[in-house]
């Protein structure tokens, strides 16, 4: 009877999920050889390769992606039992505010995460527009935010950025059209941006829709109506990044930015911190 080691698969896991075994390391506390040690091992009692090495890149195997789900669940129950039997530090909630746009793929990621860790902890997840969340923020109703900005206020700390792209409907022409029927919600944090750029470039634009409903920015873009502006891997799939050659002026970049108050939950705080920082540098 041959036995799967959970803290090998939890090595396994963490190189998968970041993408490689130096940032895994950092993320596991561990050096980067005991990390390549683990893995090596658990090739050795699988008989099998589970990372492609002929590239810089890590990639799985097709014995690696087939192990990687079975290596989740396992960690993830071997950590909810010893949370709930053995744990019983942490209780609360701790409120966290994200804008629409960069929710996906990184947010359920960590929220999946950070509850195996601390299953006790309730985390509240708001999804809004980058200015209320900062207000919220200053209110002192939200523990953490994310936000989308071409800035950064004294107590936030940037974990990236993206470009900003022109996004239009499929095959679509309102792109050519002058003036340029833009559409934004009315606390869109872009679009002061987008018109400002338009206008230095000498572009005629009119606001064409104005709303609070993503999905209204959406459905009118969709009908070749409009066009608005959204960050690089954000669009939905029946919209398309618009190939002007040049037409339409460039966007500018928007930071990613963290903002966290401890507020006595310090430990956390600084955990679930650690794991959007994990989640949203790699993306």
């Amino acid at each position: 009877m041959r036995n799967l080691d959970v803290t090998t698969l939890r090595s396994f896991v963490a190189v998968a999920e970041l993408g490689g075994v130096t940032r895994a390391a950092g993320f596991l506390n561990l050096t980067q050889s005991a990390v390549s040690m683990q893995l090596k091992r658990l090739e050795e009692l699988l008989n099998l390769s589970l990372i492609d090495r002929s590239s810089r890149s890590v990639s799985l195997t097709a014995s690696g992606e087939q192990l990687l789900s079975y290596a989740r669940r396992m960690v993830n129950l071997n950590d909810e039992v010893m949370s709930r039997l053995t744990d019983q530090a942490y209780e609360g909630e701790i409120v966290l505010g994200v804008p629409h746009d960069i929710v996906y793929p990184a947010v359920p990621r960590v929220l999946q995460r950070f509850h195996a860790q601390f299953p006790r902890m309730k985390v509240q997840l708001l999804t809004s527009f980058t200015r209320e969340l900062k207000e919220q923020y200053r209110r002192g109703e939200v523990d953490v935010i994310l936000t989308t900005e071409i800035g950064l206020d004294a107590d936030g700390e940037t974990l990236g950025a993206l470009p900003l792209q022109w996004i239009g409907a499929a095959d679509g022409s309102a792109w050519k059209q002058r003036p340029l029927r833009l559409a934004f919600g009315r606390n869109c944090i872009f679009r002061g941006g987008a018109m400002k750029a338009l206008e230095r470039a000498g572009t005629a634009w009119e606001l064409g829709v104005e709303t609070d409903s993503d999905r209204t920015i959406e459905a009118t873009v969709s009908a070749d109506l409009a066009v608005t502006a959204m960050l690089e891997g954000t669009k939905p799939d029946h919209l398309e990044v618009i190939d002007h050659g040049g037409a339409l002026p460039a966007l500018t970049q928007q930071n990613i930015n963290l903002y966290a108050a401890e507020k006595g939950k310090g430990e956390v705080v600084q955990v679930l911190c650690d794991q959007l920082r994990q989640a949203l540098m790699r993306s």
